[in-house]
């Protein structure tokens, strides 16, 4: 962090974990992980996807509810101003890479739904799914740290939830623009913590709430 914002008193706070987490994973389909797409060839976000991948494990051990999000439209007519090529030609609900990564998915257990805009909190059923499951901390995981991650983090900050960014478990397709959304959105919204630190966290909360 800068002098000038810390001289601001940026960052001064931190949130903390509270008492009822949930892992959100924001866009892991295969259009974001399978090289043969346009946009799945980033080693950074395939790095993201498997340290998610090891998180949810521990989250879904302990009982933590997880939601999935996948970007896809039926059509061009309900689709936003894209600038991403890929995006405008392929992302449709009934297009292949509209699927979850097979390392993220456990279907018999995650909440899945489709997503229109860059936050998986815009006009999607996410709170209530955390409202029904007395969530007050997020857990944000996915892609693209820059994009759908800092829209999501934003939209959480703003709905009132503690949130939560495992570093490790969220990735872009260059490592500058993911630092200087981390750096930023941790000085102002969430607390940029480790998948570790996430994990121990489950473990001492499920103690707590058993």
């Amino acid at each position: 962090m800068s002098d000038a914002y810390q001289g601001a008193s940026y960052g001064e706070y931190i949130i903390g974990f509270g008492q009822r987490p949930a892992v959100i994973v924001v866009d892991f389909q295969t259009a974001f992980t399978d090289p043969k797409y346009p946009i799945g060839g980033f080693k950074h976000i395939h790095d993201a996807r498997d340290e998610t991948a090891k998180l949810l494990d521990v989250a879904r051990r302990y009982g933590v509810p997880v939601a999935s999000c996948f970007t896809g439209y039926w059509s061009d007519q309900d689709m936003p101003y894209w600038k991403i090529g890929a995006v405008r030609e392929q992302f449709f609900l009934d297009h292949d890479s509209m699927a979850m990564d097979e390392k993220i998915l456990d279907a018999k257990y995650d909440y899945v739904f489709p997503k229109s805009a860059p936050s998986i909190f815009f006009n999607t059923p996410l709170t209530t799914f955390l409202t029904k499951h007395s969530v007050d901390t997020v857990i944000v995981t996915g892609c693209t740290t820059s994009g759908c991650v800092r829209a999501s983090t934003i939209d959480s900050f703003s709905h009132g939830y503690r949130t939560m960014i495992p570093e490790s478990c969220v990735g872009d397709a260059d490592e500058g623009p993911h630092n200087d959304n981390l750096r930023d959105v941790g000085r102002r919204y969430a607390d940029v913590t480790t998948r570790g630190d996430v994990e121990a966290y489950f473990e001492d909360v499920s103690i707590k709430n058993a």
